[in-house]
């Protein structure tokens, strides 16, 4: 294989932690480690087993199979004898030369904060294999070294190691199913992290050796590695527990005859996690460093969990975010440590709620579930209108207005320094959408439920049809992406125009959603989902690069979003026809998403952007939430597993 260094590969374990590198197994960003356990699921991440050194010994000669990135080396080069990588079901490595060849495989348990490494000799001569388990112990977003706090004290039994990083920590245990342990106590020094200099960060970090374990593997011998922050794991036959595991994984989701289909599930997966703090499940908004996000959650589920037929984790997620309303909003950002304040700074996400239990109700026809939420529904509705944080308030004209300088409160939010760079202070035009589809669901509940609706419901939402055309609409016959009612109007040619089309309501006629549609295809579309920003606006921005301050200037201004493709082919099967025509046109053209998914940054993933001017390379996280769901659904919905093979 060639030296890449750029494609990466995840697994997590439905906590918020994960264990993830580069194919190589040199770590190239911060947020690489065999280990991250999230302490409070899913939150208060800290890397634990930053990775693993392993080498051969054959002959009495050493071949290192690791790799590391210094400076100004790379040493050792294992990468030379890595004949082959796959990432599903677990991620899988094949080392050999002609006097070896060596299995190597990676896994976490599923709801805890362990990792198995697990070495199997698929050659036909006895070898002895060394291994080196590396510890950190950081938060996640920071960089570790050397330091006189941590000094990995270690207790040593026969096959397992009980170390403290540092006084008074939580203990990392650590087992092997055969072999004999050395205590060999070094620093490994200046470890280089290339993403991070792309970053604008700091880019150098260190771990430390507390030994090594040898063990001669006999042909299909298996050597078994338990790293763990729970010592009752340590009563397993770890090899064991490593093939269950793996079973356990094999299981995931339906087979139908979509090979692509099926690998979407599994890496749909790996976003559900449990919230320790609402005893529940959530939604992690994208891998390697979001949280659990409100909007990001209510947008991914429907493709995550919904339509995938996934009632218990659908009502958990639901339930999750209903408990935590707060006048009249839902969190739009659970923070990355537990004792920090949940955010409510979302004007759409509580909206989203309304769409994402409409279609629940599709989709499972759960009557007392959702009579059950009827009232914080009505309560949402009565403090949108009266006026809630960050003056959001119904305006006389039946619209949402919302925003307050300083804050960013749409999915457009990007803020750096104190500076908001799309404030899009007023009447958006995708939360209008929202806001009048969460009108009509709850009209749809009433009717249902045999409930009287609000009449000053009914008011606001007459007022929105009245008024909506010649307020949003421009001379183009386009939809202004923000506007303040009989004072200014953003005629900004951005996506978000979009979900007036594809919201289970729309305001529009079809005419006027065909002129729309054809005019996000023509300035918006790409093969690897729509730019935030028409490239002939003086404020497009073509590559999204550099430093955080450079990178939140062009988040959303032309920068590729591949999540947005699941509402613009949404409106396009609405518009032009769900047929068998239309959906081949559909899968042919989520080739370029589809060859990114199996060969690009992060395997078996999809990227959270792209560049707006070429789009080509995955940017932002290797694994976004809303991306990869986005897929699931219209593949779903729309069958295209039928025609994809």
């Amino acid at each position: 294989m060639d030296n890449q260094f750029t494609k990466e590969w995840i697994q997590t374990n439905g906590l918020g932690g994960y264990a993830s590198s580069t194919i190589e197994g040199a770590n190239t960003r911060r947020y690489h480690g065999l280990l991250v356990a999230a302490l409070s699921p899913p939150t208060d991440r800290k890397v634990i087993l930053t990775k693993v050194e392993e080498r051969l010994v054959i002959n009495g000669n050493y071949k290192d199979l690791s790799t590391n990135n210094y400076k100004d080396v790379v040493y050792p080069k294992g990468y030379k004898f890595l004949k082959s990588f796959n990432p599903t079901p677990i991620p899988t490595w094949i080392f050999q030369d002609d006097d070896f060849n060596l299995e190597k495989q990676v896994l976490m348990v599923q709801n805890e904060n362990a990792t198995l490494v697990n070495y199997v000799n698929r050659g036909d001569k006895p070898i002895i294999l060394e291994i080196d388990p590396l510890y950190v112990s950081t938060d996640y977003h920071t960089l570790f070294h050397e330091n006189n706090n941590t000094n990995f004290y270690s207790e040593i039994h026969e096959n397992y190691l009980k170390t403290f990083p540092y006084y008074q920590s939580i203990p990392v245990f650590t087992k092997w199913n055969k072999g004999h342990f050395t205590e060999a106590r070094n620093w490994y020094k200046n470890i280089y992290l290339p993403i991070e200099t792309k970053r604008g960060l700091d880019d150098t970090c260190d771990s430390y050796r507390i030994g090594y374990i040898s063990c001669e593997l006999k042909p299909q011998e298996a050597l078994t590695l338990l790293v763990s922050l729970n010592e009752t794991l340590l009563e397993n036959d770890i090899n064991k527990l490593f093939i269950y595991e793996k079973q356990k994984l094999l299981k995931v989701g339906p087979q139908t005859k979509s090979t692509f289909y099926n690998d979407l599930l599994r890496s749909g997966n790996q976003f559900l996690v449990k919230r320790y703090s609402t005893d529940g499940q959530s939604i992690i908004a994208g891998y390697h460093w979001f949280s659990d996000w409100g909007r990001d959650t209510m947008i991914s589920m429907r493709g995550l969990t919904i339509t995938t037929g996934n009632k218990a984790a659908s009502q958990s997620i639901l339930s999750t975010f209903f408990k935590r309303v707060n006048q009249g909003m839902i969190p739009n950002r659970f923070p990355d440590h537990s004792n920090d304040r949940v955010e409510y700074n979302a004007m759409d996400a509580t909206l989203w709620l309304f769409i994402t239990l409409y279609e629940y109700y599709l989709e499972f026809n759960d009557e007392a579930f959702v009579k059950k939420q009827m009232p914080i529904l009505k309560d949402i509705l009565e403090w949108y209108i009266k006026g809630t944080h960050y003056s959001i308030k119904a305006t006389p004209e039946g619209f949402i207005y919302g925003g307050e300088a300083g804050v960013q409160i749409t999915w457009m939010d990007a803020m750096v320094y104190g500076e908001v760079i799309t404030p899009r202070i007023g009447c958006p035009i995708e939360i209008n959408a929202l806001w009048y589809n969460a009108l009509k669901v709850y009209e749809h509940f009433c009717e249902e439920f045999k409930i009287k609706n609000e009449t000053q419901f009914d008011t606001i939402k007459n007022n929105f049809e009245l008024n909506f055309s010649n307020f949003f609409i421009n001379e183009e016959g386009t939809l202004y992406d923000v506007i303040v009612p009989n004072i200014s109007s953003d005629s900004s040619f951005r996506p978000n125009q979009l979900y007036c089309l594809s919201l289970p309501f729309t305001i529009l006629n079809k005419e006027q959603q065909k002129t729309v549609f054809d005019a996000v295809q023509k300035k918006l579309y790409t093969p690897f989902g729509l730019r935030t920003l028409d490239s002939e606006n003086p404020n497009f921005q073509g590559i999204y690069s550099g430093n955080q301050w450079h990178r939140d200037h062009e988040y959303h201004q032309g920068t590729v979003w591949p999540f947005l493709l699941s509402e613009y082919y949404i409106a396009f099967f609405k518009i032009y026809g769900n047929n068998k025509t239309n959906r081949k046109k559909v899968v042919e053209e989520l080739t370029s998403l589809k060859n990114h998914f199996y060969n690009e940054e992060g395997l078996h993933c999809i990227s959270e952007v792209f560049d707006g001017k070429e789009p080509k390379q995955g940017k932002g996280t290797i694994q976004q939430a809303w991306s990869v769901a986005a897929l699931i659904k219209l593949y779903s919905d729309y069958k295209l597993y039928e025609i994809d093979d």
